[in-house]
């Protein structure tokens, strides 16, 4: 049985009902001001790392990336841009967390050390999962040692460890964390400023997903921008206003490949085209790896005793060493090694050939991008590697045969992204004033949704002119109105945040919850207008309004928001947390209430009871405003209901189809 949350996350969260209680009523008309303004800062600060002179506040560079994460800045005397390493020389930080029974936090090595010995409690390749449902992930979902939920919905996907659920939002923000530490530990700085990078394929969801991440660690997150794009900073391509290029950025990383194909003119990115996978990328690689040990093996396979169920500590650590075995294989023409005792083997050709459909994908997409961008390969100037990934001599000679001429991989394919960060954050800090910033918008802008809670559409520092759109449905049956309310800040919950403009949309025909299809658009002009309308795309009615900059936000009022939304990160992500385990909940309460109505004659006694208790059990948690409590007894009755609503529904089809012939 879906439950509700199906339709809330499909089309977003339901809208308020117009005839509704208007929560966070404000009765000033606040209009945002588009254009960020620069401060000058009166102090100066030592950078104990590099021994420059430079401003106060310092802006980091981060590539949060699925298999390891690092921070860059730019140096103050060089004006380049480094990785930040630890005294034993090491700048990438593993991004796995790990969780002990008490629910501490261990990040990066220390906790990768403990992939195989407690691999329930430690998370790796969470930015597979971000914004993602467990519908998106499930086919996949043996790759993971830990326990990713299952709840046959397309609600947003959620890990257990423990008692706990945790989303990757929550993880990642451990990661930021870590790497927030290390760079003030290096710096001897205080840092709350960063510019995160996310794939370019990044949906709204993944990149506000991100934001969030960064918000919870403690951050600000000024910009975020596209992996691509870094890199190609990186490599000082885009650096000077006069440079006109094509670029194609091929990024293989652990989890995700996508190839970008890029217009620089003048200092402004344009992506023309991208195409790539989010399932694909090093740790495919070593999948097929393990199932060739487990299941091929090649000579004497017959002999390794690795049968196609293994427990979770053996699978680890086949997948541990089948990613020791790809890295030896860069440099070597064979690996062997053993496993619990028994003796793995794979030379570099056998490991070409098991990769080699893996590859024949990538270029695949590189063929795709070219036709969508309009462009021949003869048209591309340069060929920018990225991600670890590309470090496998089979990548880099099939890209560059592909292509038809060298590729840019004199930079650390691992460091790239997160250098093109830290150029992107001087730019952001005023210390290059070649490349073109455009103005942008200083605070996010967004409508309440169910719950009082905060949905962004425009993110701050988009630029403009911006438009954006999202689908929403209703929250009730026969629902005939909704109540458009427009808000801006960065808080989780409306009532924190400034509203700028409210109407109604009448006049939707009446339908159960959940059918319309709404779709709210914002549109910021050049002169810093924005435009709201609502229309409901299955009978036209539409409504909209114009919101003028009447009263603008000053500098300082501007900076308190932000410095709010920092201050209470942790305490909104919770609230929001809550209040979307509490919506879910609800829904699955209002549905299994009528399934049992509506089918009661088809039901057991016993199956009744358990239901009602469980139903019961589960607002008693809702009233306790317990988080995982909520999640946990929504499953609970999600486990109990399922059974027999697929039981009904396989009845009710069987009599619809008889006497029917399926031609």
């Amino acid at each position: 049985m879906k439950r509700n949350s199906f339709y809330f996350t499909l089309f977003k969260p339901a809208l308020s009902v117009a005839e509704g209680e208007r929560a966070g009523e404000r009765s000033s008309l606040i209009t945002p001001t588009f254009v960020l303004q620069n401060k000058i800062m009166g102090k100066i600060a030592i950078n104990i790392a590099t021994g420059s002179i430079q401003k106060e506040e310092i802006i980091v560079g981060i590539d949060l990336g699925t298999t390891n994460s690092l921070i860059a800045i730019v140096r103050g005397d060089t004006h380049e841009p480094i990785a930040l390493k630890e005294i034993d020389g090491l700048a990438l930080v593993p991004s796995i967390v790990h969780f002990d029974e008490f629910g501490n936090t261990t990040v990066g090595n220390p906790a990768k050390e403990l992939l195989i010995a407690e691999p329930e409690r430690t998370i790796y390749s969470v930015k597979r999962l971000m914004g993602k449902s467990y519908n998106d992930v499930g086919r996949d979902a043996g790759f993971f040692a830990y326990h990713v939920i299952d709840d046959n919905t397309d609600a947003l996907v959620k890990i257990q460890v423990g008692e706990k659920f945790y989303s990757p939002i929550e993880l990642s923000s451990y990661i930021l964390k870590e790497l927030k530490k290390r760079a003030e530990h290096i710096l001897k700085a205080s840092i709350s400023k960063a510019v995160i990078t996310v794939p370019a394929y990044f949906n709204d969801a993944q990149r506000q997903a991100t934001r969030d991440a960064g918000r919870l660690a403690g951050l600000d997150v000024l910009r975020i921008i596209n992996e691509p794009t870094a890199a190609s900073l990186a490599y000082g391509l885009g650096t000077k206003s006069t440079q006109e290029k094509t670029i194609a950025v091929y990024d293989l990383g652990g989890g995700t490949f996508d190839i970008s194909i890029l217009t620089i003119n003048n200092g402004i990115f344009e992506v023309l085209s991208t195409h790539g996978d989010t399932y694909l990328g090093g740790d495919d690689m070593d999948n097929l790896l393990v199932r060739y040990w487990q299941e091929d093996g090649g000579e004497g396979s017959s002999d390794l005793g690795f049968g196609s169920s293994l427990d979770k500590t053996l699978m680890q650590q086949l997948r541990v060493t089948a990613e020791k075995a790809k890295i030896h294989l860069t440099d070597n023409n064979v690996f062997e090694g053993e496993i619990n005792g028994k003796q793995v083997r794979i030379t570099k050709q056998e490991f070409n050939d098991l990769i080699q459909p893996l590859v024949d994908r990538t270029i695949n997409s590189c063929k795709s991008a070219l036709k969508d961008a309009g462009l021949t390969i003869q048209q591309i100037d340069a060929v920018v590697m990225v991600g670890g990934s590309t470090r496998v001599p089979l990548v880099k000679e099939s890209v560059s045969k592909f292509f038809g001429k060298a590729v840019y991989d004199q930079l650390n394919p691992d460091e790239v992204v997160a250098l093109g960060a830290a150029v992107q954050a001087d730019i952001l800090a005023g210390n290059n004033t070649e490349m073109l910033l455009l103005d942008v918008t200083p605070l996010s802008l967004g409508i309440e949704t169910m719950g009082g809670l905060m949905d962004v559409l425009i993110p701050r520092n988009s630029k403009i002119p911006m438009k954006a759109g999202r689908q929403y449905t209703t929250q009730k049956d026969g629902q005939g109105g909704m109540r458009i309310s427009v808000f801006q800040g960065e808080r989780d919950l409306v009532q924190d945040n400034r509203k700028l403009a409210e109407f109604n949309l009448t006049g939707i025909p009446g339908m159960p919850a959940g059918m319309p299809k709404v779709e709210v658009s914002f549109l910021i002009d050049a002169d810093g207008i924005l435009k709201v309308s609502a229309t409901e795309l299955r009978s036209g009615i539409a409504q909209s309004i114009d919101v003028k900059p009447q009263y603008g936000l000053t500098d300082d009022e501007v900076e308190k928001m932000l410095l709010d939304s920092l201050t209470h990160a942790k305490d909104d992500i919770k609230t929001r947390a809550l209040v979307e385990a509490a919506t879910e909940a609800e829904q699955m309460l209002d549905t299994t209430a009528k399934f049992l109505t509506k089918y009661r004659d088809a039901l057991t006694e016993e199956e009744i009871t358990i239901t009602n208790e469980r139903m019961q059990i589960l607002r008693d948690a809702i009233n306790a405003k317990d988080k995982d409590r909520i999640q946990h007894e929504t499953e609970i009755l999600n486990d109990v209901s399922r059974p027999y609503a697929e039981r009904v529904m396989e009845g009710a089809l069987k009599d619809a189809m008889k006497g029917k012939k399926i031609i």
